[in-house]
């Protein structure tokens, strides 16, 4: 009789590992064994090519979650999450490219940095909000799914100037969300079903994200590629952490939550590409810095936050945010310990 091997419960003692460890499988076998990814059928959908699937599953059990009725919290940290994800990531990629132009910073090339510093990984994000996080921090998902794909990217290009997109490409990533936000309150017994459901999703999605990378193009990226990755987890890890822990009134790990890239970033440059055809040259580059720093930040962030929760919960503990006056006092008091 076989024994019961402790494989879920021991990819869950790492941060977020039942969606990491699978990339990292994922990677390892796009790597070193292709072919096998390719023999078509139902492998081949399932595990080479089900991203477009699987994500817009991920969208529509997301959106099934919001509560219309007690989406507040929700979506007040949902919204602020994504704010912070999109103009920090908007910020930096302008300001590289003010400075530096389309040659970048050190190799870094604007279409790169704006299309993977605005892009957090939800899964990652769902992962560690349900390990870290209170409820309606598992809920905000729903609103920060919304950085999984093109979006967002297509958004911060066009409003810079910098490229034209089809109104349709950016309607085509919030249809699934709104159906099942739809479904989801018109039916509490279909919400309760897609949430269980969400469950599911992420040693499936990290698997197929990792099939879709390859530890040589990574290295491929080099320098760069490690550096954009880095770049993230301090500008939307570090940095939202602060600014998000402030406005909370109380350290809050979940800030530095969103200091990931997503899985689907790599193949942003193409559709950006699609629909702009004068990024066409920095596809190849852009996508292996994106995918390098895919790899970074699904491996820092988690340990970040991990780090982070520890350190809120003794912060707040410390200082009492029980009541308003107490919040204000330990606002101060971390402002005081951050600078």
């Amino acid at each position: 009789m076989i024994g019961n091997v402790r494989i879920l419960g021991t990819m869950k003692k790492f941060p977020a590992g039942a969606m990491v460890i699978p990339l990292l499988l994922g990677c390892t076998v796009n790597t070193f064994f292709p072919e096998a990814l390719k023999i078509g059928g139902f492998t081949t959908g399932l595990f080479k090519n089900g991203i477009p699937t699987l994500i817009g599953l991920y969208l529509f059990c997301s959106g099934a979650t919001i509560d219309v009725k007690a989406a507040g919290e929700t979506v007040y940290k949902g919204v602020l999450l994504t704010a912070l994800k999109f103009f920090g990531g908007f910020g930096i990629g302008l300001l590289l490219n003010a400075i530096f132009g389309e040659a970048g910073f050190l190799g870094l090339l604007p279409l790169a940095v704006i299309g993977a510093v605005t892009n957090s990984n939800g899964v990652i994000y769902a992962t560690l909000a349900g390990e870290y996080g209170e409820e309606s921090d598992v809920g905000a998902t729903a609103i920060l799914t919304l950085n999984d794909g093109p979006f967002f990217t297509m958004i911060a290009l066009g409003t810079a100037g910098i490229g034209k997109f089809p109104i349709t490409a950016i309607m085509a990533s919030i249809i699934p969300l709104i159906i099942g936000f739809i479904i989801g309150n018109l039916d509490h017994e279909w919400r309760e079903t897609l949430s269980t459901a969400m469950a599911l999703l992420p040693p499936f999605n990290g698997f197929c994200l990792g099939a879709g990378m390859s530890f040589f193009t990574i290295a491929g990226a080099g320098f760069s590629g490690i550096l954009l990755g880095l770049l993230t987890v301090m500008v939307t890890g570090i940095l939202t952490f602060i600014i998000y822990s402030l406005i909370r009134r109380k350290a809050d790990p979940m800030g530095a939550a969103i200091g990931t890239v997503a899985g689907v970033a790599a193949t942003t440059p193409a559709a950006i590409a699609d629909a702009d055809p004068s990024f066409a040259p920095q596809v190849e580059t852009a996508s292996a810095q994106i995918a390098a720093a895919t790899i970074v930040t699904a491996i820092v962030t988690p340990l970040l936050v991990a780090f982070l929760a520890r350190y809120s919960r003794k912060f707040n503990e410390k200082h009492g945010l029980g009541n308003a006056k107490q919040q204000n006092t330990g606002v101060k008091a971390m402002m005081a310990e951050t600078e």
